[in-house]
């Protein structure tokens, strides 16, 4: 299991890393800004959940034990700036690559946070943390609205896939893998059907938005 844990740490680190990136990138990218600037931007958005999260889990912050990751943050953000006006061709790409985005880090997070010995809600609690974290800094550096101010459901889908995975970890660990995409699936699944169809909770649970009527 524990084999299984790092395995899965490594690799959804890496696809959330250069996902992140390529949001930062495009955001940047609507602000004018040169390749630098985007590029770091891009960097700051991939490496900043997790870096909070170990802080806060006094863990080894990830990227310092390991470069390799500042590098895949930087390859990902370069290419998608030359990449960028095609990204944006394609239908919302910065709201649903970020929703593939904290739903990878969500379960990373969880991962390392039970690996390194701390309870489910501590887990879950690291996986929103993680999740949000990029994105507010991108956004604030883009000046942009925050994602997680938006009306329609954002943390909530994030809360969902960290609750069903922590349970089936639980229950079926010997289903790992399986685990593992039903956790980042249904983080995707919520997140691009709020964005799809503008889901929100009902009004007696939210300050009332004209973005939510239907």
């Amino acid at each position: 299991m524990a084999f299984d844990y790092i395995t899965s740490n490594i690799i959804l680190n890496v696809a959330g890393i250069a996902v992140f990136a390529i949001t930062g990138v495009l955001a940047g990218s609507k602000r004018g800004m040169d390749i630098f600037g985007v590029v770091v931007v891009g960097v700051i958005t991939a490496l900043g959940g997790g870096t909070l999260r170990d802080i806060i889990i006094d863990a080894p912050v990830f990227w310092l034990d390991n470069v390799i990751y500042v590098w895949i943050a930087v390859f990902a953000a370069v290419v998608a700036f030359f990449l960028k006006d095609l990204l944006w061709r394609t239908h919302k790409p910065l709201l649903h690559l970020d929703a593939v985005g904290i739903a990878v880090f969500n379960i990373q997070a969880i991962d390392k946070t039970l690996l390194l010995g701390y309870g489910p809600t501590i887990a879950v609690i690291m996986g929103i943390l993680t999740g949000i974290t990029g994105g507010i800094v991108r956004d604030i550096l883009t000046d942009r609205k925050n994602l997680i101010l938006r009306p329609e459901l954002y943390a909530t889908p994030i809360f969902a896939g960290g609750i069903i995975y922590v349970l089936l970890m639980t229950y079926t660990p010997e289903t790992f893998a399986l685990n593992t995409i039903i956790g980042t699936l249904t983080v995707i699944v919520i997140r691009f059907a709020a964005i799809r169809w503008n889901l929100c909770y009902p009004g007696f649970l939210r300050v009332a938005s004209e973005e939510c009527e239907k």
